[in-house]
């Protein structure tokens, strides 16, 4: 068995310490390896490989205890739940690793990938590029093996080149352009609504057609304010639900 290893991180000042760190972490353990070990290091081993305090990575592993995905035992150390499932609203703070979070921890299979033309409603995000490399995949849930969501990624062709399609049967598309590729990304925009399932969605959902699905948008800027990935991905409605906090400070 492999030991745990959570990824590294990049914190802004500007949000949550706490906040980025769980969220960092969440993504670490829903896109952990089969084989990886289900104990996690000590909060101080933790602390320091995200550079915070003690405390804050104590409030962290908090969040993530409430939500059922770690257990803490006192003087045997914490634990993943290897049961864990995500049955809670995603709270969304601006962070990218929210994002990555978010898109983590399920059964994904790549469905196709290659040249495309820049679809209509793309348009204004690829202006004066022909073409763009689109990738459809669909997602399962890690215990039931049902269909919970699938997505289309459209990703400038000059990136995509050097996307591994395997990478992203075991991370999300934001995870593999900022960590594998080197993307510097500064911002992303979602936009989620409320749509009718189409033949083809519910077809691969296993849903009615025309019954209700989330319809996330999510356009990826890096630092030079390009657009480089746009995805759009549709949800079971009867499976995920999202939360916006506002926070003042």
């Amino acid at each position: 068995m492999t030991a745990f290893a959570p990824d590294s991180l990049v914190l802004n000042r500007k949000l949550p310490l706490w906040y980025q760190v769980s969220q960092s972490l969440r993504a670490s353990i829903l896109g952990r390896t089969p084989d990886a070990s289900l104990r996690l290091p000590t909060e101080e081993q933790l602390a320091a490989h995200y550079g915070v305090s003690v405390l804050t990575m104590r409030q962290a592993l908090k969040e993530l205890e409430e939500e059922g995905l770690i257990s803490r035992h006192r003087r045997r150390g914490t634990f993943i739940e290897p049961g864990a499932r995500r049955s809670t609203p995603r709270r969304l703070l601006g962070s990218i690793d929210a994002i990555v979070a978010q898109q983590s921890g399920e059964r994904t299979t790549v469905l196709g990938h290659g040249p495309a033309p820049v679809p209509g409603e793309l348009a204004e995000y690829f202006p004066d590029l022909p073409e763009i490399v689109a990738y459809r995949r669909l997602r399962r849930d890690g215990e039931s093996g049902e269909p919970t969501n699938w997505a289309e990624n459209a990703v400038l062709p000059e990136l995509a080149a050097a996307v591994d399609p395997a990478d992203l049967e075991r991370w999300p598309m934001t995870k593999v352009l900022r960590d594998v590729v080197g993307v510097r990304i500064s911002r992303i925009t979602d936009t989620v609504e409320a749509r009718l399932a189409d033949p083809e969605t519910a077809g691969l959902l296993q849903v009615p057609l025309l019954s209700p699905i989330l319809h996330y948008t999510g356009v990826t800027y890096d630092e030079d304010g390009r657009v480089v990935d746009v995805a759009r991905i549709r949800y079971r409605g009867d499976r995920f639900s999202f939360t916006v906090t506002v926070e003042a400070h």
